[in-house]
């Protein structure tokens, strides 16, 4: 049997155990799981019935086009519905930006590291990657306009990055979209744009309307709590969309997570609400980091990388023995940090005085 050449050596995406795993495996009683930056605090309730509701019909396809989903989106965002491109999570619509744009002839850009997905689908294009190292969890913008050649298709713009939660600013990042050829594709990916709290965080919506190489990627895996669901989106010029538009796979989005997503978008409050107890939390995070001496990047997300100075794969086996399950630095390229998602108080508390005690006893061991 023939496989790409260039999938061989590739390994799959390792996301973050599961919590009836590990119960199962130590023994555990309780487990907290911080590892994957989902929502701790569930999903709409209104998103919860129309779940109920749209499983009656398993034998059903769902609607091809998401024209409910569609026009509660466009409304929302005030776009036009033929800007949107719905996906199985954000990850499909990347997955469908490099089977259109990429190939053996084609390179493209993205900051390393980052969400590791561009990557991995563009290496499967046999498309050349140039990656640019991030400094301080930061996109060096500069040095990735340099990158650009007559080959380049697309650059990748994590807008909060994954996994380091630092962002670049409204000032910089137009000074970025003026330099880039307009026939290079900016993605900007904005998961976890409805925690933004920086007031200088860029107003991509309107520059849609100035920079048509420009595509946003939005999810309801993150802040709205549907990441079991899988729906995700993309937002671009109307003539780019409907070019990428045959890509998309027949009836990807399930009928439950377009009922569901919809509902979700109704409740404001409840993301509202989100964002608010995410950001008294994450400054408790903070504040936890600084009086224990550990660096960490100031995080415009629901997570936090933290540098322990100790191999992230100890700090993750510690933790996970005491029922708190993290994500080792060392597979996000952070070898001696950890990415912890800011979950609920009760988990916080539970996370910081875990930390403490590896670290200690870590220390201890010197």
């Amino acid at each position: 049997m023939y496989i790409k050449k260039q999938i061989k050596g590739m390994t799959p995406y390792q996301p973050g155990k599961p919590i009836e795993e590990v119960k199962r495996e130590l023994g555990l009683a309780t487990v907290h799981k911080m590892a994957s930056n989902e929502n701790p605090y569930g999903a709409p309730q209104e998103a919860k019935q129309a779940i109920q509701a749209a499983a009656a019909d398993p034998e059903i396809y769902p609607d091809g086009y998401a024209a409910e989903l569609r026009q509660a989106v466009a409304e929302e965002l005030n776009v036009g519905e033929k800007q949107l491109l719905f996906g199985a999570g954000s990850d499909e619509v990347i997955l469908m930006l490099c089977r259109a744009m990429l190939g053996p002839d084609t390179n493209t850009v993205m900051a390393v590291p980052s969400f590791s997905q561009y990557k991995h689908n563009a290496v499967i294009e046999g498309a050349e990657i140039r990656e640019i190292p991030a400094v301080h969890g930061e996109h060096q913008l500069e040095a990735m306009l340099e990158a650009i050649d007559e080959n380049t298709r697309i650059i990748w713009v994590c807008n909060p990055n994954n996994p380091s939660g630092a962002y670049i600013n409204e000032e910089a990042f137009v000074d970025f979209l003026d330099r880039v050829p307009e026939n290079v594709l900016v993605v900007s990916d904005e998961a976890y744009i409805e925690y933004v709290t920086a007031k200088d965080y860029p107003d991509t919506l309107k520059l849609l309307k100035e920079y048509p190489n420009l595509l946003l990627l939005r999810t309801f895996s993150k802040a709205y709590g549907l990441a079991s669901l899988r729906v995700g989106y993309g937002i671009g010029h109307e003539e780019l969309i409907q070019s990428l538009d045959p890509v998309r796979p027949p009836f990807n989005v399930t009928a439950v997570a377009q009922r569901a997503a919809t509902a979700a978008l109704k409740d404001r409050s409840f993301i509202e609400n989100c964002r608010e107890q995410n950001k008294k939390e994450l400054e408790k995070m903070t504040a936890f980091c600084e009086g224990q001496g550990l660096d960490y990047v100031p995080s415009q997300t629901n997570f936090l990388l933290i540098h322990t100075g100790v191999a992230g794969s100890i700090v993750f086996n510690e933790m996970l023995k005491k029922g708190i399950i993290i994500r080792s630095g060392e597979a996000l390229g952070y070898p001696e940090s950890i990415r912890v998602t800011i979950g609920t108080e009760e988990q916080n508390e539970a996370f910081r005085k875990t930390l403490s005690e590896v670290l200690e006893h870590q220390q201890a061991k010197l």
